[in-house]
């Protein structure tokens, strides 16, 4: 081999290890960032007249699209357990637990407490004062947990309009870095960060909806969701939704007042697991605002509607006229029972016996349409609301079950199914969480093995050791030459 030839091979070699330690430093770098594919520099003998050498081929990336797909869907199904999760401890921070004092169970029984004592001394006004502010704090809280309800379902409708317009930014991110991976690919250039920052989008995109991954031949990926919606191929998908700033237990999606999602212009449902966007967050969030806080609302207005009736039957009070309301009224008024949708939000105390509202409480003990203030001592009245309380009624909802219940057993028993939700959610959460991080580890250790890489930069050093040595000898060779 004559000199030049030698130095040629030598500095291809050089070429090489260059390159090589290059692609050894980036996956050292970069060997726990989500999306990075390992990368491996990709030669061959180069065969150019009488010289040899090495050719580089290229830098290959690796990812195991499957391990992907998998750890994608169990980021979804995280994702969906997590925003559930989140909302049924909120909803039980609302309502509150069985040793919670401040809870819905815990006042309905200090209002009968209230009662007791007031039954024992009818005579005093502060007794039944305290009647009347157990009343109105029962009252107040079915209102504040109504309001609490209403105010998770604007949360989750704002977040939905968020994640929908960051969906769209993703998409069409996808969409671009499609067209310049595509563009790379066709001009020999290396593509490889570009395919790490399409996978990062993607992966960002699998949280708020599952996503499943097709590739194509010139290096693009189309997307679609395992319900059957199209995200990206040719073009990217738009998502449409029209958020409502106020929401009223009367607002629901079902009657047209609150936006559906859209893709394409065309209606998507959203309210069960197996519909084109279901699996991940925002699955969840149309279910927390369309599905568990209605139900929660329904629930909670079943309770105070039996509250309210309790006290507004004919048989407890005759001092009151047919059609006059009880002691809980909706809004001051008679309660009709077809109007039962956010009677919790509306649920108050008869004016009649609230001092502030122009009344008086002895009408506690004398009756609501008493015109004058009768016998101190006679407790009938008070003794006949305390058993209003614990007779065991049927409760109107299906959820409650067909037995009666008094009136803390049905407060108790709406605790009941919002802590069972609950510890349902966190256990869904538990599992979906280590699915995940087992996925990630398996991920990581498909990756990039930084012991692995040191090696082979020890490798790297000696053929650049070696090719260096080629050239200063061919170098002190040309000097012996030149000096002849």
């Amino acid at each position: 081999m004559s000199l030049s030839g030698a130095l040629s091979n030598a500095l291809s070699g050089l070429t090489m290890t260059q390159r090589a330690a290059s692609v050894v430093s980036s996956n050292v770098a970069n060997a726990l960032n989500d999306g990075y594919g390992k990368r491996e520099l990709e030669v061959s003998t180069r065969g150019v007249g009488s010289y040899g050498g090495v050719r580089i081929d290229g830098v290959v990336r690796y990812m195991d699209d499957k391990l992907v797909s998998e750890w994608r869907a169990a980021g979804s199904a995280l994702a969906y357990t997590e925003t559930s999760a989140t909302y049924q401890n909120r909803l039980e921070s609302l309502m509150g637990t069985p040793e919670d004092s401040s809870s819905l169970a815990a006042r309905v029984a200090r209002f009968e407490t209230s009662l007791i004592s007031a039954a024992s001394r009818p005579d005093l006004p502060e007794r039944l004062t305290a009647v009347l502010d157990a009343a109105k704090d029962m009252a107040g809280e079915m209102n504040d947990i109504s309001d609490g309800i209403q105010t998770i379902r604007e949360e989750a409708d704002a977040e939905i309009s968020a994640t929908v317009d960051r969906t769209n930014v993703l998409l069409e991110q996808v969409h671009d870095l499609n067209g310049s991976i595509r563009r790379a690919i066709n001009v020999g250039d290396d593509a490889n960060s570009l395919m790490d920052h399409r996978q990062a989008v993607i992966d960002e995109l699998s949280q708020i909806m599952p996503v499943l991954q097709a590739g194509r031949e010139d290096g693009a990926v189309a997307l679609y969701t395992p319900g059957g919606a199209i995200l990206v191929d040719s073009s990217p998908a738009e998502l449409g939704f029209s958020r409502t700033n106020t929401i009223t237990p009367h607002l629901t999606r079902d009657n047209g007042f609150l936006s559906g999602l859209t893709i394409n212009g065309q209606p998507v449902e959203t309210d069960t697991f197996n519909d084109p966007i279901g699996g991940a967050r925002l699955a969840s969030l149309f279910e927390i605002r369309d599905v568990f806080a209605v139900e929660a609302q329904a629930n909670l207005d079943t309770v105070a509607r039996d509250l309210i009736e309790r006290f507004q039957d004919a048989g407890i009070d005759t001092t009151r006229a047919a059609g006059d309301p009880g002691l809980f009224t909706d809004n001051g008024l008679f309660f009709d029972p077809a109007d039962e949708l956010g009677i919790s939000a509306r649920i108050a105390v008869n004016a009649i016996v609230d001092p502030a509202q122009g009344g008086e409480t002895w009408h506690l003990r004398d009756g609501l349409g008493a015109a004058t203030s009768g016998s101190a001592s006679d407790a009938s009245l008070i003794f006949d609301m305390k058993a209003a309380l614990e007779t065991r009624r049927t409760p109107t909802s299906a959820v409650f079950g067909t037995e009666g219940l008094s009136a803390s057993g049905l407060a108790s028993s709406m605790m009941s199914i919002v802590s069972s939700d609950r510890n349902t959610a966190d256990q869904a959460m538990t599992y979906a969480n280590t699915r995940t991080a087992e996925l990630k580890e398996r991920l990581l250790s498909d990756g990039v093995d930084t012991d692995e890489e040191m090696q082979r930069m020890l490798l790297i050093e000696q053929s650049y050791s070696a090719n260096a040595r080629l050239v200063q000898t061919i170098e002190e060779m040309l000097d012996i030459l030149m000096r002849i």
